[in-house]
Order: structure tokens, then C-alpha cells, then sequence
């Protein structure tokens, strides 16, 4: 089940679990069953097998071809503590592909080239090979992991990080028991149909997802194609009595209060989490404390999680519903459910009788916005946000053709992977592994570009762009300013959310803007008080965000989109920091572009 084995050097505790600690060279041994998990009060190490294969699974009712570790979709959860070492030994049974886990919230402080990110990081983990990533959890939060080559998380290939703080430290809010969710959508199409037509002429786009899967569980309506008796419309066998598609189950007590994590994975939706009769209190985004903010429902982008309060404090003679709705998209999926399950109350026997949990209209983008201003950072956990940058990159978001493919692209540049990792190519200073010429930190050439409309067909470098691979480098402690501009893509009146996520770091959020940034006027108006801090942050249509970040952790790190197709087709910039600064890297991260053994 992907749990941690234990031997006289290592520890990490999880609920069932039997844990081993070293102290002073004596092993001390803990179990225990509560789901507030008890933790040691010095740094451990959590050992882990994992093997990545193909499984047949019924995530939504529908039997389809999976990408799972250890046979499990989502696959086995981390349960780790705020300065504990994670060990785990991978192993790849896909026998046509590579694969790479990248673990996302991790800073990867000194250890960059186990950030798990293919020709970044890492050369991708071949066909029967073991690769064995080893890092620090810097960070008590609600965090996960997933693959990190091609579109590989959209089939399975994903789970959650939970750390805790150690017992000698504390919450600064209450709560009597926690759980933890993990969002996503699913398709019954493959990832490598989805991929082909993506590189396709003429341009087919993955499409809106079957289902929203809640803790790895949803329920497609086997019926909505009557005549394939049974079998989804790609003739996919559909079973809703399936035990792999029963609602998952939060159990409560009456009159407790509970800590929700809630993370998304999603590969496209936008989500609003909804957890019917009962108003949330967030506390945490993305492992962040902020000042707690009482919202009756949660949106909630691909790569983003929170922390929420809440006290079942309702008729306990029934269940209710947990939900989840596309935000942001025309919904054609049906909500997602889960359920909330009073004790002692039946799931069997007492479904919620009422109907699905709504959320505001999908593009009340006003509703969105508002919210995501709410979020402050709670007085004296944070450090403080540095006063001015010495440096701003304004990128330019725009959707664009190369060739007749279609492609998204920032300031012109569609991003593309090298054969040889960008960290490696820094390291061991390889030539040509990527051009020389820097990417620009300015829009070319657009400086009356009209983000609302459609890119003007008689203008070029409106319509075209450029396939690219240069990344950004920033000098080590360099505090940089980033500037995201969303715009029209290539349809009349259409703008859409990206997420934008960045490894190896958090940021601070200075401010959301619509329309059109202002240099000259908007500046004034960032939040340099107590702005947010989170590892990803959306970007509303026809508008812009800005964020500030220190390059303060030498390595190479993605800044991309976290919408799985749009990165695909290019979404995103690689930032270098702090290169002759950078570790030594293991022989194993290596054998591939520019790093294969030269006979």
C-alpha cells in the first residue's frame, strides 16, 4: 500500500502504522490509530517502495486503462513531519515510457535534482529502472505529488503529501480530528489520444472531463448512452454497482470541529468545493497561514490546496453532501460528490436525500476575484514581504499557431523541453543543450497589444510564435517581480483561468488586476502589507496577477501553467538561479541529450 518500512534508521509515523525512531542509538517504537497524526520530536526518515504500471480501474464507474503506483489511483499517501526525510525508491514498470514524480510544494532546498521534473531536473526513470528520490519536507501543509512527464498525471499518476508540525510546535487555530481530500477530473480517453490531438492539424482539444473525482472516486451516469448497454460512449464497460466508485466517506461527530485539506489535481476544471449546511474557515493555502477567512464555499485551481475549519454542527439525524462544480468553464460534468457522514449514520442506508451542492455561476469571475483578494497573511508566521524588486519580467499570455499547430506561448515563445536537463546543462556547463539567447523580459513588440481581441491576422507576430527553450537566470538572493497578463486566445470573446505554479519556491501575492496592466498606475496599488504567500495563484480572464519572489534556492525551477494541456502545448518558463551554486548532481539524474556517456 506504498507505506513506509521501517528498520533501526528510519521513522515516520502514520495512523495503523507501527514507526520506528532512532534516539541515541536505541529504536523506540510508536503506534498509534487517531487521525490527528502523533509525531516525533525530532526529524525522521520514511522509507518508501513505490512501482509505477499500467492497472486496469473504475475511478467513476467506467473501466479504463490507468497509470497507477502500487496498483492505486490516487496512489499511496505520504504522511510525514515538518523536517523528516522522505526516501522513496521508484520503480518503472511502464514498458514503453519513461516517468518522473515531482513533489509538488517541496522546496528542494540543496536538492534540486530530486524536484522530479523531466529534462529539468532529471533525465526521465527508464523502463525497469529504480530511481530513488530522497528529500526534506521543509514545510508542515497540505501538499502531493505527481508525474511530471507529459500528460502522465491526467492518467493516475498522483497522490497526497501531508505533513504535520512536530509536537513541540503548535496550530495557531483549534480543531479536534482532520481529513484530507484530494480533487480531480478524469477522462475515459487516454492520454495519448488526448496528446496526439493536441498536435494535431486540424487542432482537437482534450475536451471537458467525464467525471470529478473526489479522493479518487465520482459516478459517470452509465445511462447517458442507452444504446451500449452499459459502456460509456467510448465503449468503455460501465458498471455504477463498481465498490471502486462508491462515495467516498468523511465520517464526523456531532458537535466536533474538524480540519478539511483540500488539494486539487485537477488536469483542466477549475473547482468550487461546496460542503453542504456547513461555512468554511481557511486557514492555510498552499501550507501558508493566513488570517482565517469564513467563505460558504471554496474555489479552488489545479496545483492550489487549503486548509478549512469547520464544526458539524447540523442535524445529525442525516448526511450531507460534499461537492465540487467546474468554475471558470461551460460545466458539461456533473458535480462531484462525496459524502459527509454523521456517526452513526449509515452511508449504505442514508444518502444525502437532497440534491447536489450548487456554487456560483461558472463565470462569476467578480465572485472569484473577490475571494482571492480575502486571503492575508496571518501577523507574525510569515517573514514580510520584501519592499521593492530589483528586477520585473512581464509575461505576455497569449494563444498563437506555429507551423498551423496551435500553441500557447509567452511574450511570443512556446516553451519546449530539451533532450538535455536544464540543471545538468548549467552544472556541467554543456554547450547547446539550450540557446544562448535570453528569453525577453518584456512583451516583443507588442506594446499596443489588445488583449480582448482576436490576434490580428495581418500582424505576424500577433498570430505566430516561436518554439523556445532559453531559460531565465536571476543572481542568487535577486528579489524578481512577475507580471502575468492573460489576453484573448484564438476564439471571438474568450479568456480563460491559468494557475500558474512555481517550483522550488513560494511568492508573495501583490495584487489582481482586470484588464490590461498599467506599469505606470498599478504598481501603487500592490499589497505590501500583508500580501499572501502560496505556490500557485490564478490568473482571471482578461486580466492580470502580479507575485514577488526572492531566487534564493539554487536550481533550476518551471514556472509554468498547471492546467496539464496547456503546459503541453507550452505554457510556461524555466527560471535558473544561483547557478554556481548548484550541488553536485547524482550520476543517476543523468544518460540522456548532451549527459549520455561519450565512448
Amino acid at each position: 500500500m506504498g507505506t513506509p518500512h521501517t528498520d533501526a534508521r528510519s521513522a515516520t509515523c502514520r495512523p495503523h502504522v507501527l514507526c520506528a525512531t532512532l534516539r541515541g542509538g536505541e529504536v523506540l517504537f510508536t503506534s498509534f490509530v487517531a487521525s490527528r497524526v502523533a509525531t516525533p520530536l525530532w526529524p525522521s526518515v520514511g522509507y518508501y517502495d513505490w512501482t509505477v504500471a499500467y492497472t486496469y480501474a473504475s475511478p467513476d464507474c467506467v473501466e479504463k486503462l490507468v497509470m497507477a503506483v502500487n496498483g492505486e489511483v490516487p496512489g499511496p499517501k505520504i504522511d510525514a513531519t515538518e523536517g523528516d526525510t522522505v526516501v522513496v525508491n521508484l520503480t518503472n514498470h511502464l514498458p514503453t515510457e519513461g516517468v518522473v514524480i515531482h513533489w509538488h510544494g517541496m522546496h528542494q532546498v540543496g536538492t534540486p535534482y530530486y524536484d522530479g521534473t523531466a529534462s529539468v531536473s532529471q533525465c526521465t526513470i527508464n523502463s525497469g529502472e529504480t530511481f530513488t528520490y530522497s528529500f526534506i519536507v521543509d514545510r508542515a501543509g497540505t501538499y502531493f505529488w505527481h508525474g511530471h512527464f507529459g500528460m502522465q498525471r491526467t492518467a493516475g499518476l498522483y497522490g497526497s503529501i501531508i505533513v504535520q508540525l512536530p509536537d513541540s510546535q503548535k496550530e495557531p487555530f483549534y480543531y479536534d480530528d482532520e481529513a484530507s481530500v484530494l480533487l480531480s477530473d478524469w477522462w475515459h480517453k487516454s492520454i495519448y489520444e488526448q496528446q496526439l490531438g493536441l498536435d494535431s492539424i486540424p487542432f482537437r482539444f482534450v475536451g471537458e472531463p467525464q467525471s470529478l473525482l473526489i479522493e479518487g472516486r465520482g459516478k459517470y451516469n452509465c445511462a447517458l448512452d442507452p444504446g451500449s448497454n452499459g459502456a460509456s460512449p467510448s465503449c468503455l464497460p460501465c458498471n455504477a454497482s463498481n465498490p471502486e466508485c462508491a462515495y467516498h466517506v468523511i465520517p464526523v461527530e456531532h458537535g466536533k470541529t474538524y480540519r478539511l485539506r483540500i488539494a486539487s489535481i485537477t488536469s483542466l476544471s477549475s473547482l468550487n468545493f461546496v460542503l453542504e449546511g456547513h461555512n468554511l474557515t481557511v486557514v492555510t493555502i498552499d501550507g501558508r497561514y493566513i488570517e482565517p477567512v469564513v467563505v460558504e464555499n471554496l474555489d479552488i485551481y489545479s496545483g492550489q490546496s487549503y486548509s478549512v475549519l469547520f464544526t458539524a454542527d447540523q442535524d445529525q439525524s442525516r448526511n450531507y453532501w460534499a461537492g465540487i462544480n467546474v468554475r471558470g468553464r461551460v460545466p458539461n460534468t456533473t458535480t462531484g460528490l462525496a459524502v459527509l457522514q454523521y456517526l452513526p449514520n449509515s452511508t449504505d442506508l442514508q444518502l444525502p436525500r437532497s440534491k447536489p451542492p450548487g456554487s456560483p455561476a461558472w463565470d462569476d469571475f467578480d465572485y472569484s476575484l473577490a475571494q482571492a483578494r480575502l486571503y492575508k497573511v496571518k501577523p507574525g508566521y510569515e517573514k514580510p514581504v520584501p519592499q521593492s524588486a530589483g528586477r520585473t519580467l512581464s509575461l505576455l499570455n497569449t494563444q498563437n499557431k506555429i507551423d498551423g499547430h496551435i500553441k500557447w506561448a509567452i511574450n511570443n515563445i512556446s516553451f519546449v523541453f530539451t533532450p538535455t536537463p536544464f540543471l545538468a546543462a548549467f552544472k556541467l556547463k554543456l554547450k547547446n543543450a539550450f540557446s544562448p539567447i535570453a528569453p525577453p523580459d518584456l512583451p516583443p513588440n507588442k506594446p499596443d497589444f489588445n488583449i480582448f481581441a482576436l490576434p490580428n491576422p495581418n500582424d505576424p507576430s500577433e498570430i505566430n510564435a516561436n518554439f523556445g527553450s532559453s531559460p531565465y537566470v536571476f543572481e542568487l538572493g535577486e528579489i524578481v517581480d512577475v507580471i502575468v497578463q492573460n489576453a484573448n486566445t484564438l476564439n471571438p470573446n474568450n479568456s480563460e483561468i491559468h494557475p500558474w505554479h512555481l517550483h522550488g519556491h513560494d511568492f508573495w501575492i501583490l495584487g489582481y488586476g482586470k484588464g490590461k496592466f498599467d506599469p505606470a498606475n498599478d504598481p501603487p496599488s500592490f499589497n505590501l502589507a500583508d500580501p499572501p504567500l502560496r505556490n500557485t495563484v490564478a490568473m482571471f480572464p482578461y486580466g492580470w496577477v502580479a507575485i514577488r519572489f526572492v531566487a534564493n534556492n539554487p536550481g533550476v525551477w518551471p514556472f509554468h501553467c498547471h492546467i496539464e494541456s496547456h503546459f503541453y502545448m507550452g505554457m510556461g518558463v524555466i527560471f535558473a538561479e544561483g547557478i554556481h551554486k548548484l550541488p553536485s548532481l547524482p550520476t543517476e539524474t543523468l544518460g540522456c541529450g548532451l549527459t549520455k556517456p561519450r565512448h
